[in-house]
């Protein structure tokens, strides 16, 4: 693979400026899937197939990526590929099929975005850690940033997980109605599912100490704070005894 250094960040520097510009529509409107499904976006797949072809694209891209590139003979590649799979082997291969049967389904056209988004961040990532980064040796591993890093990561990997099955479990508790979420991961934050993915994000950047880390801890908040902004606001109009001091994503601050 012969795509240079220089190609690589102005690819990095495009699609920086995509995601800046993608904030403010995504702060007018919500992407039309799930509890923010609308009519006249063209035709529709089940929404446990679209997840997990969504995302499957992210998993397999990151394990050819390391196989092409130095993987096999970088043992801190394997750390850093671990990583990755911990995140996108629930999101390909387990959250799809935990999703309930009555799941609203997801239009192509998101399901497309998700694929070309994907693909764009599995190749910043992969082929900066595998390809054109210089190899550092396993001390990275007791670093100061990849420790901090680590722990960001599956911190926030916990979160996102634990969050999303009590809203699964409540949910089917209220036989697939919604309803104002309960429990200790719901006492300031009325997405703390988000909440746990950015931590996450910003903690696969600290570890990897990368610019492809960078960018998608960027991309993850520039995708979920938005969508945070929007749930808080459909809860509050659908509950009129919602939480007040609930915030959407960021305990007291948003």
């Amino acid at each position: 693979m012969s795509f240079s250094p220089a190609a690589y960040f102005a690819l990095w520097t495009a699609w920086l400026v995509v995601a800046i510009a993608l904030v403010p529509y995504l702060l007018l409107r919500p992407a039309p899937y799930g509890r923010h499904s609308q009519p006249g976006f063209g035709p529709v797949a089940n929404a446990r197939l679209a997840w997990a072809l969504m995302e499957a694209p992210s998993p397999l891209g990151m394990i050819l990526l390391f196989f092409l590139g130095r993987g096999k003979s970088d043992a801190l590649a394997s750390v850093f590929l671990g990583l990755w799979l911990c995140h996108y082997g629930y999101r390909a291969f387990v959250f799809p099929f935990l999703l309930p049967r009555t799941a609203r389904p997801m239009p192509l056209l998101v399901l497309a975005s998700g694929v070309f988004f994907n693909v764009v961040n599995v190749y910043l990532n992969g082929r900066w850690l595998f390809f054109l980064a210089e190899p550092r040796s396993l001390a990275w591993l007791a670093s100061p940033r990849f420790l901090a890093g680590a722990l960001l990561f599956f911190g926030g990997f916990a979160v996102h997980v634990l969050a999303d099955r009590e809203l699964r479990r409540q949910r089917a508790a209220a036989r697939g109605a919604y309803v104002v979420p309960a429990g200790p991961l719901f006492r300031w934050l009325s997405c703390p599912n988000y909440f746990g993915e950015i931590v996450e994000w910003a903690g696969f950047a600290l570890a990897t100490w990368s610019p492809g880390g960078l960018i998608f801890a960027l991309w993850t908040a520039a995708n979920l704070v938005p969508r945070a902004i929007h749930h808080h606001r459909w809860y509050r109009q659908r509950f009129a005894d919602y939480p007040p001091g609930r915030r959407a994503v960021l305990p007291f601050l948003l």
